[in-house]
């Protein structure tokens, strides 16, 4: 007999369920963040918003508090971005996350730079960080007093590429000024070392009870990395095979929730870059036609999207104290009125004092 058959539904509640957006969990922000194998923390102030949808009675002085104790750190990992983690993940991850964000860096700047001249920014980088936390432009500025010659810019993203780091308070702090993003040493920050020995196995698993059943194509879309055919089949015992009704492969963790694929969904709002958009190379399971998904500048905790019945069915944005619901169609009565009840609660969060559904 062949591999059990999934759908598109029935990987959407899947994903839904590990993701805590079928229903709302009631844990700790540290082991939430933990059980959704990180979340997208480009925009510092997304994750508020992330988990607001996630947890019940969600409060941002948790999250706020757990940055600020280092128990919780924003720094780049996975695809070269930044993402928010626990501590001891970032140590995990960064080492393995190296290939990919290297990569990220020397698709940019290997022209700009040579072995010597990367070489001297990253030693010299890693002395003035230990010193304090500096920004990007801080640092063009002290290399340019030491090599006026060089290309101080390229330097710089040297260091913040090539460097384990992490984005330091109050950068993701919920009510302080953002400014521009610091960088502090990622193991001076948290005052432990990296991994000296990183299991890549321990993070495909945990992969795949975050955003499972997936293909390996998915995990390397998630991870920013190659090769990791060779870690499915090693951890080939350990896992279940089914296979989508567009005919991949997927790999899920024997005991894993998968909802009945008819199990209701209600209507709920991301933020930004929300992982549970980007996190398969294959996105039928959420995004069931050809459309993109906004990449908006700014702090985050703004804008974002929202889905309907599990799938992404438009945008949300506040601007002076309104909330703007935009779906990209029509949706019915009922769907509305869904939208608009989850949607002023979030707009309470926000302190946006109005509400308005615009089809």
């Amino acid at each position: 007999m062949g591999a059990p058959q999934l759908t598109d539904r029935a990987l959407n509640r899947a994903l839904l369920a590990r993701q805590l957006l079928l229903e709302r969990g009631a844990h700790d922000v540290v082991d939430t963040v933990r059980l959704l194998a990180g979340m997208q923390g480009q925009a510092p102030l997304a994750p508020y918003v992330g988990l607001w949808s996630r947890l019940d009675g969600f409060e941002p002085d948790a999250l706020a508090q757990a940055l600020e104790e280092r128990r919780l750190v924003r720094a780049t990992l996975m695809r070269g971005t930044v993402h928010l983690v626990t501590a001891e993940d970032a140590l995990l991850l960064r080492p393995l996350t190296e290939p990919a964000i290297e990569r990220g860096f020397r698709g940019g700047f290997t022209k700009r730079l040579s072995a010597d001249e990367e070489n001297r920014a990253l030693a010299l980088g890693r002395e003035l960080l230990a010193a304090a936390p500096r920004t990007r432009a801080e640092l063009r500025t002290l290399f340019r007093e030491s090599w006026p010659e060089l290309d101080h810019d390229a330097m710089a993203y040297a260091v913040s590429y090539l460097l384990p780091t992490v984005q330091p308070t109050p950068r993701g702090v919920w009510g302080k000024p953002q400014g521009a993003a610091q960088l502090a040493l990622l193991d001076a920050w948290v005052g432990r070392p990296l991994e000296a020995e990183p299991s890549i196995d321990e993070v495909v698993l945990r992969y795949l009870a975050a955003f499972g059943p997936a293909s390996v194509n998915d995990a390397q879309t998630w991870s920013g990395l190659t090769g990791l055919r060779e870690v499915f089949e090693r951890l080939s015992g350990k896992l279940e095979v089914f296979v989508s009704q567009h005919g991949d492969v997927l790999y899920d963790l024997p005991d894993a929730p998968r909802p009945d694929p008819e199990t209701p969904a209600p209507p709920r709002f991301l933020p930004e870059y929300d992982n549970t958009l980007f996190s398969h190379r294959d996105r039928r399971r959420i995004i069931d036609g050809p459309r993109r998904v906004p990449l908006p500048p700014g702090f985050g905790a703004r804008e974002g999207t929202f889905l309907v019945d599990g799938c992404l069915r438009g945008i949300w944005r506040v601007r002076e104290g309104v909330m703007r619901i935009e779906p990209y169609a029509p949706v019915e009565d009922a769907t509305a009125g869904a939208l608009l009840v989850e949607g002023k609660r979030l707009a309470g969060f926000l302190d946006a004092p109005e509400v308005s559904l615009h089809m």
